[in-house]
């Protein structure tokens, strides 16, 4: 019996993340309140302060979801350069399909910018772009002349310029073309000319075949 209200706590968490997640991506944080992420959860006011006691724990836990997404970097036996450009096609991939993901990233930028700006999200993305590219450094795949937090953080500013473009000019349906642009222009600044046919800008074969075939630009 606690099992099964163990379950029902937890779906209705999820269900209130899931709400919470197409209010915040339609209207942002300042344009949503809790009535409306109870309306689009389906549950009630007390239910939701169970769970959550504000709407910044909420929004706090979405965003904090996005890192998922790299959640099996630490127990990769090589992670590399390959791993961060699959990265940001998984990103990519996440920000056209799943809300939550897109909701994180609308708070993240609105949290991220002019008023009390916050800037940790984008310093655990550097973080985990460095944690790749260092060891790649020292495989030969980057430069020896290049400073690999530089290169992280130049990645990360770059995805986010990208995909707000992306998603005001063509809504993400040509986000992964423009991943896969970035990465031909930045590749062979990076890796030295030998090394460049040993990655894929558009994604590992791997990595395609687990997302799926992306849309044409």
């Amino acid at each position: 019996m606690a099992r099964v209200r163990q379950q029902r706590a937890e779906n209705t968490r999820q269900a209130i993340l899931d709400g919470a997640a197409v209010a915040f991506d339609a209207a942002g944080f300042g344009g949503t309140s809790l009535s409306d992420v109870v309306k689009h959860a389906g549950v009630t006011k007390g239910a939701l302060y169970f769970h959550f006691s504000s709407k910044e724990a909420l929004a706090r836990t979405l965003i904090d979801e996005q890192f998922q997404i790299s959640s099996g970097v630490p127990a990769l036996d090589a992670p590399g350069l390959q791993t961060v450009i699959d990265l940001t096609h998984r990103m990519a991939s996440g920000l056209r399909g799943n809300v939550r993901v897109r909701a994180a990233i609308r708070l993240v930028i609105e949290f991220g910018s002019f008023t009390d700006p916050d800037p940790s999200p984008y310093n655990t993305w550097i973080d985990t772009c460095r944690t790749c590219l260092t060891p790649a450094q020292a495989r030969g795949d980057v430069m020896p002349s290049l400073d690999v937090h530089d290169v992280a953080t130049f990645l990360v500013g770059s995805f986010t310029g990208i995909q707000v473009t992306s998603h005001v000019r063509t809504h993400r349906e040509d986000l992964h073309a423009r991943i896969t642009d970035l990465w031909d222009f930045l590749l062979p600044g990076i890796v030295p000319a030998s090394r460049i046919s040993h990655f894929d800008s558009a994604g590992s074969p791997e990595c395609r075949a687990e997302l799926g075939p992306a849309p044409s630009a």
